[in-house]
């Protein structure tokens, strides 16, 4: 299980604009975010404005699920990553500092930053073989 998590970590490193779906229980919503991955605590770190539809819907349900992919038309080397997880206000100082070490210009719109805590992800990865997928699931006792 901790291979899988470390092939998936690997991936999200190499990216930074994930896509966020969230609802209200009566609307969808679809966003997109640049993100900063934190291996110890399995988070993105991401910045948005209480007045986005998303937050609104995470008010209501931080349930989220999402994507990032490597966007590619050669089949043999589709990458990509599903998730699902919590979407919280960030508190965690540390996760903070990590977020503007990677985007340094974001302190001057001083945004609020989020965290979304993963529970779930299934990483498909075509470059080990057509449709190959690896799944890994946070641990209740965590």
């Amino acid at each position: 299980m901790q291979n899988n998590l470390l092939k998936i970590e690997a991936f999200l490193q190499k990216h930074h604009v994930l896509s966020l779906c969230t609802t209200d229980a009566l609307e969808l919503s679809a966003c997109n975010l640049f993100y900063v991955f934190d291996v110890l605590s399995n988070s993105f770190v991401v910045a948005s404005s209480d007045e986005t539809t998303h937050v609104k819907n995470i008010l209501q349900n931080p349930k989220v699920a999402g994507t990032v992919v490597l966007e590619t038309k050669a089949v043999g080397k589709i990458e990509g990553v599903q998730f699902r997880g919590d979407f919280l206000a960030l508190e965690d100082n540390a996760l903070k500092k990590l977020y503007f070490s990677h985007f340094p210009y974001a302190l001057a719109m001083n945004p609020k930053l989020w965290q979304i805590k993963i529970n779930y992800f299934k990483l498909t990865d075509n470059r080990l073989g057509f449709g190959k997928k690896i799944i890994w699931k946070r641990n209740s006792l965590e």
